[in-house]
């Protein structure tokens, strides 16, 4: 069973948002808060395998919220997805720099929204098409992000799993791309979230786009 704790100011999303996320029967939601602040505390309370977070709350916004549960190191295990109707630049990077293991719009599918819990719970990092669009404009025109040097310490091999990465692709896709097992590629992607100091593959993705592995419009997908 993923535990669940859902974080948003309006009680008719957080209504809908259980009720979808429970309907398979496989996701349960332990706790609900109103604002940033009350979601630190049930996170706490409760140690969820995935937190949904609202970006605009009153008290405390969940870019903060997001910051404060990753840099708890009680709460290593918990991953943050935000969940917002706000596609601007600064909140994408803000909830990415915060360590949120995904950032998904509220008109996801009920599908995709359970399917997005599973990614996450599972480990994964997810970014829906239209965010990972704006990573890839925001990257190509913001000159001061680019890190030079950044993967000189990376094998090959490990340049050709971030540059995939960076592209979107699973560990399945990764490993038919480059001929290896996905457990191998799940392997290579934990080496480079150790080597390049990231807390998951959402942090990889931009890593790949400001390192020059991956430039928009050529080699992205």
């Amino acid at each position: 069973m993923i535990r669940v704790v859902v974080v948003d100011d309006q009680e008719l999303v957080r209504t809908g948002l259980r009720a979808l996320a429970e309907r398979d029967g496989d996701i349960q939601v332990v706790a609900e808060a109103v604002t940033g602040r009350e979601g630190v505390v049930a996170v706490r309370r409760h140690i969820p395998e995935v937190v949904l977070m609202d970006i605009r709350m009153p008290v405390l916004d969940g870019i903060a919220a997001t910051r404060q549960i990753i840099t708890d190191p009680a709460l290593a295990g918990v991953q943050v997805v935000v969940l917002t109707t706000f596609d601007e630049d600064e909140n994408i990077f803000g909830a990415i720099r915060a360590g949120a293991a995904g950032y998904l719009l509220k008109d996801i599918s009920p599908d995709g929204l359970r399917a997005a819990i599973r990614t996450v719970a599972a480990g994964d990092a997810l970014l829906s098409p239209s965010i990972t669009r704006t990573i890839l404009n925001r990257v190509a025109r913001d000159t001061g992000s680019t890190r030079p040097g950044i993967i000189a310490t990376l094998t090959e091999r490990e340049r050709e799993v971030l540059t995939r990465v960076g592209m979107g692709e699973s560990n399945s896709e990764i490993g038919a791309s480059l001929h290896i097992s996905p457990a191998t590629a799940r392997t290579y992607v934990s080496r480079l979230l150790s080597a390049l100091h990231a807390r998951d593959r959402s942090q990889l993705v931009v890593l790949a786009y400001e390192s020059g592995l991956v430039t928009p419009g050529i080699n992205s997908t």
